[in-house]
C-alpha cells in the first residue's frame, strides 16, 4: 500500500484558513510590539548595557563557578516559597475541614480568619507579623514572611479545597459510609484523592500567586529574588536591565510549575480513565 498526503475523500490537504490567520495576527502583533520597544528607548536616549548582566547570574573563573547575586536570591526566593507551598496546603485543608464540621466554634474560627485575610493586603499583614509578632516570639524575619505568605494563601486554598471535597457525588460519601468507614478513612482514601484531580488546576493557579507574591518580603529586608534586584539597581543604575531580567527568571518560575502540574494532571485523568 502507497502512503501519499492525500486525505480519505482524495482530496489534497489544505492548510487550515484559521490558522492562517490567527499566525498573521500573532506576528502583525509581536511586530507591532517590537516596534513600540524599538521607539521608547530610541525616544528616551536610553543606553542599553546587557552585557552587564551575566555577572549578577553567574560568576565563572578558571577554577570555580558560583551563582551571582541574582541567583542567591532565587535561591531564597525557592526556599521562601516551597516551605510556604507546603504550610498553605495545609493550613487550606485545615481550614476547609473546619468549615465543614457541625460544630459552631470551629466553623467560626476559620471563618473569622478567611474573612481577616483576605479582606486585608499582603503587604499590611507582612508588616504587622514582621514588627509586631516576630519580636514578641524571637522570630527572625525568614520565617515572619514565611508564616505572612502561608497565611494569606492559605486563606484562598481553604476555598478551592472547599470546593473540591463539596464537589464529590453524594453517592460516594454514602457508598463509604456504608461500608462503615471512619471520617479519617474516608477522606483519605475516597474523598480527598478525588477532589485532587478537580483543584489541581486552580491550585496550580494559587502557587503560580504565591511565586509572585513572595516578591513583597523583600520589604522587610529578606535579600530574595527581588531585593537583590533593587539593590543591583541603586549601585549600577541598570534600570531597564535588571528589572527585566527579574521578571524573566519570574517567568520562567512560573512556567515550569504550570508545566510540572500539566503533567501531573494528565496522569491523574490518565489513571482516573484506566479504572
Amino acid at each position: 500500500m502507497s502512503i501519499n498526503s492525500y486525505p480519505p475523500s482524495g482530496k489534497p490537504a489544505r492548510f487550515p484558513v484559521a490558522t492562517l490567520v490567527d499566525t498573521t495576527k500573532y506576528l502583525l502583533v509581536m511586530t507591532g510590539l517590537v516596534w513600540f520597544l524599538a521607539v521608547g528607548t530610541e525616544r528616551l536616549g536610553y543606553n542599553w548595557q546587557w552585557y552587564r548582566i551575566p555577572q549578577y547570574l553567574w560568576q565563572h573563573t578558571e577554577h570555580d563557578f558560583s551563582c551571582g547575586l541574582l541567583m542567591q536570591g532565587l535561591g531564597v526566593t525557592f526556599q521562601i516559597t516551597c516551605i510556604s507551598m507546603v504550610l498553605m496546603l495545609f493550613i487550606g485543608l485545615t481550614t476547609a475541614l473546619l468549615r465543614m464540621t457541625d460544630s459552631w466554634a470551629a466553623r467560626g474560627v476559620a471563618r473569622v480568619y478567611m474573612e481577616l485575610i483576605r479582606n486585608s493586603p499582603l503587604l499590611i499583614q507582612i508588616f504587622f507579623i514582621y514588627f509586631v509578632v516576630a519580636p514578641i516570639l524571637d522570630m527572625s524575619g525568614f520565617w515572619a514572611a514565611v508564616i505572612a505568605l502561608s497565611l494569606f494563601e492559605g486563606a484562598y486554598a481553604s476555598e478551592i479545597f472547599r470546593a473540591g471535597i463539596v464537589s464529590i457525588d453524594k453517592g460516594q460519601w454514602e457508598a463509604a459510609k456504608s461500608l462503615g468507614m471512619a471520617p479519617y478513612a474516608m477522606y483519605r482514601h475516597i474523598i480527598l484523592p478525588q477532589a485532587i484531580r478537580r483543584i489541581l488546576p486552580p491550585l496550580t493557579s494559587q502557587a503560580v500567586s504565591l511565586v509572585k507574591d513572595s516578591a513583597l518580603v523583600s520589604t522587610v529586608a529578606i535579600m530574595d529574588l527581588t531585593q537583590q534586584g533593587r539593590m543591583i539597581d541603586a549601585e549600577t543604575f541598570l534600570t531597564f536591565e535588571i528589572w527585566f531580567t527579574v521578571a524573566a527568571i519570574y517567568l520562567v518560575v512560573t512556567l515550569t510549575l504550570s508545566g510540572v502540574v500539566r503533567i501531573l494532571e494528565r496522569r491523574f485523568n490518565g489513571s482516573q480513565q484506566s479504572f
